[in-house]
This record gives structure tokens, C-alpha cells and sequence, in this order.
């Protein structure tokens, strides 16, 4: 079982030279990534539950099915009328590394690519869209929403391409247009994932990074709309990905990288 720790994340502009001090790459690069003021990584115990559920069926090795399973999809195309990506077909969760057909480098970051899961578009801009809609899918999206993320140039824009509509996202963008301290620093590579709880239109997950000797956490919700899998913004005033976690090793998770 793995030694896992929730802290305060703090956030603020001089957070940065506090991670500098700590060691804590991750957090360094999570508060770069969205600007985020202030937040409480405090993990809610329904969700902790949810997530030590499903962390039990990846540990077997066993694909376990969603609670709400989309309807089957014939090859080829999504089954939705604005879907851009792979059809459907496989809803179980991936309790295993998924057999990715390549690693490829977005953003800097090494992110996986499948013709079964996606992405099935890559814009002029690098831009990595058309995933599967599925839990596997979902998983595809949420490393290449890391990556693009993790471009400060471009970060605004890709928060307006990538986050579900609405006046939280509006709240994100105003607040990455307001910041200035998200340029200059790298965010490390990904390690692995953790299934927190995966249904037919919404998959909430942590993503695993290395710091120093351990691992740092993220977590994300990704939403299907319009055709293909989006983030969930968070509440105004909150970065991208909380709440955030210490871990001692990958026990808990799924281990998949490229690197």
C-alpha cells in the first residue's frame, strides 16, 4: 500500500520559489499551468472511497465495466452524431496499461496515440483532438490534456479549446489572462493514472508525475460534449487538477509512460 499525503496547496505568485526550495517540481508546474491563486487539496471521502474501489479492481488486472456503460457503436466512427474519433466499441475500465500504438512528444510532453482510442486529429497547432468515447478514451484525452496544457505560450487558448463551456471556464480564462508567472518552468512527464470513477459521459481520474523519489498527483474530470472528451474547469479561483497528492510509489496506480 502506498504512503499518500493530501496537502494545502498554496498557489499563490511566490509559490514558485517556495517549490524551488521543496523540490516539488509537480506543483511548481500545476500552479504555472493554471494560475490558480488558492486551493484546498482536501480529497472528499466519498470520492477517496470511490477511487480505493476502483484502484482494488486495477490492482487484479481485470478490466471492471463503468456504472453507466454507453451503448455499443459499430466499427469505425463514434455512434455520436458529432463524434470526430474511434468508435466506442471496448466501455471497460483499463485496469491495465493500455497497448498504445505509439509515444509521440506533444508539448514537450511524451503522450500516448492508438488507433482504437485516439487521438484521431491533430491540428496545425498540435492541438490533439477525436478521442474514443470510453473510459479508455477518456484516459488518452486526459495525457494529452496534460501536454497541452503544459504549453504556457499557447495556454489560454488551449484552456478556451479543451475546458466545457460555461462561466467557470470563463473564470479560467480571465484568471490565466491576469497571470504572469506562467512562462519559464518545465512540467514533468506523466508515470501513470488512477481510475477515481468512470461512467458513459464522465471520467474522473488522477494522473501520476515524479518528484524527486516519489510521485506528486493531479486530478482531472473529463466531460463528454459535442462529440468528444473535455475538461471540467475548476470552481473560480482554483488551479487546474485539484485536488493535488504525495504518493511514495505507483502501487495504487496504473504505471503507463513513454518514457
Amino acid at each position: 500500500m502506498s504512503d499518500t499525503s493530501e496537502e494545502e496547496s498554496p498557489f499563490g505568485r511566490g509559490f514558485v520559489a517556495a517549490c524551488i526550495v521543496i523540490g516539488a517540481v509537480l506543483l511548481c508546474g500545476v500552479a504555472l499551468l493554471v494560475g490558480g491563486r488558492s486551493s484546498s487539496a482536501s480529497t472528499p471521502a466519498g470520492e477517496r472511497q470511490a477511487a480505493g474501489s476502483v484502484s482494488a479492481a486495477a490492482a487484479s488486472g481485470e478490466p471492471t465495466e463503468p456504472a453507466q456503460p454507453a451503448g455499443s457503436a459499430a466499427p469505425g466512427r463514434s455512434q455520436d452524431s458529432a463524434g470526430c474519433g474511434p468508435a466506442a466499441a471496448d466501455q471497460a475500465i483499463p485496469g491495465r496499461a493500455p497497448a498504445a500504438d505509439s509515444w509521440e512528444v506533444s508539448r514537450r510532453i511524451v503522450v500516448p496515440r492508438a488507433a482504437k482510442y485516439g487521438p484521431a486529429v491533430t491540428d496545425g497547432d498540435g492541438f490533439r483532438r477525436c478521442f474514443a468515447h470510453s473510459p479508455t478514451g477518456a484516459v488518452y484525452a486526459a495525457y494529452s490534456a496534460y501536454a497541452a496544457m503544459a504549453d504556457q505560450e499557447n495556454v489560454v487558448a488551449t484552456a478556451r479549446r479543451l475546458m466545457v463551456p460555461g462561466p467557470d471556464a470563463d473564470a479560467l480564462v480571465r484568471e490565466l489572462q491576469a497571470d504572469d508567472t506562467t512562462s519559464g518552468y518545465s512540467v514533468p512527464q506523466l508515470a501513470g493514472y488512477r481510475i477515481i470513477d468512470a461512467g458513459a459521459d464522465r471520467v474522473s481520474l488522477m494522473l501520476a508525475t515524479p518528484v524527486d523519489t516519489a510521485y506528486m498527483s493531479l486530478t482531472l474530470t473529463l466531460v463528454w460534449q459535442a462529440g468528444d472528451w473535455r475538461l471540467q474547469p475548476p470552481a473560480p479561483g482554483d488551479p487546474v487538477g485539484a485536488p493535488f497528492a504525495q504518493h511514495r510509489d505507483l502501487s495504487d496506480f496504473v504505471a503507463w509512460s513513454g518514457v
